[in-house]
């Protein structure tokens, strides 16, 4: 059974709209566990577009389930999440002009920067996730680096789940990267463009540990309240 995530990086971008101070990203957090999040995920990113250092620090005192720190593999943001201590620090690629994560890390093609990340975060005692597409390249990749985790990327299922081949052919190379994750001894996560009307399937997946979803909720959230699209969220894929 797969436990949920929720990411609360939107509740931070709707704050940052406006400047006002509000609406609280700890106080979100704090409603998505009582809703039933068994994590709370956030991304620090470079340009500060949503998450900010002390949101960060914030969330460490408050959280009281498990969270998780995604970032880029940057000195920066290396030094930070070593500092905030969470129980998760995944490594996401970041591009500044994206509107949100395109796709998976290039563990192959980067792999000594990748590496040198990972044993940095796990020498601090804080578990590294790679989050990659459901690639065996990529996957392989990750197992050499050391790391003790993976995120499978699921957008490309989420984009193609109104058509119900192209969606079935997706979620089958999810299907298969997270039994080879498994076979390599990596613990598997999920995650991105997720919502309730494709999520219970992700969640069926052989090995997946939790999926970590955020925009749906918090979209969710302006009708009924963010207990509440938690508490259903979480209903749907457990």
């Amino acid at each position: 059974m797969a436990r949920l995530g929720v990411n609360v990086d939107h509740v931070a971008t709707l704050r940052q709209a406006r400047g006002e101070g509000f609406p609280d990203v700890v106080a979100a957090a704090r409603e998505a566990e009582r809703g039933g999040a068994q994590g709370i995920v956030f991304h620090l990113r470079e340009d500060r577009r949503h998450i900010q250092d002390a949101d960060v620090a914030a969330l460490r005192r408050a959280v009281r389930t498990k969270l998780d720190f995604e970032m880029a593999a940057t000195p920066e943001m290396l030094r930070i999440c070593l500092r905030t201590q969470p129980e998760l620090a995944t490594l996401v690629p970041e591009k500044r002009r994206e509107l949100t994560t395109e796709g998976g890390l290039d563990v192959a093609g980067d792999f000594a920067h990748i590496a040198r990340a990972v044993e940095r975060l796990q020498r601090g005692g804080i578990p590294a996730a790679l989050f990659v597409d459901p690639s065996t390249r990529q996957i392989e990749a990750s197992a050499r680096t050391g790391a003790q985790w993976i995120e499978l990327h699921t957008g490309d299922y989420a984009r193609a789940f109104a058509s119900r081949r192209r969606a079935a052919a997706a979620l089958a190379r999810l299907r298969g990267a997270a039994r080879l994750a498994a076979r390599l001894g990596l613990r598997v996560n999920a995650g991105h463009g997720l919502d309730y009307r494709n999520a219970a399937e992700a969640a069926a997946l052989p090995h997946v540990v939790e999926l970590n979803i955020g925009h749906s909720i918090v979209a969710r959230a302006i009708t009924v309240g963010l207990r509440q699209a938690v508490r259903e969220m979480a209903t749907l894929i457990q």
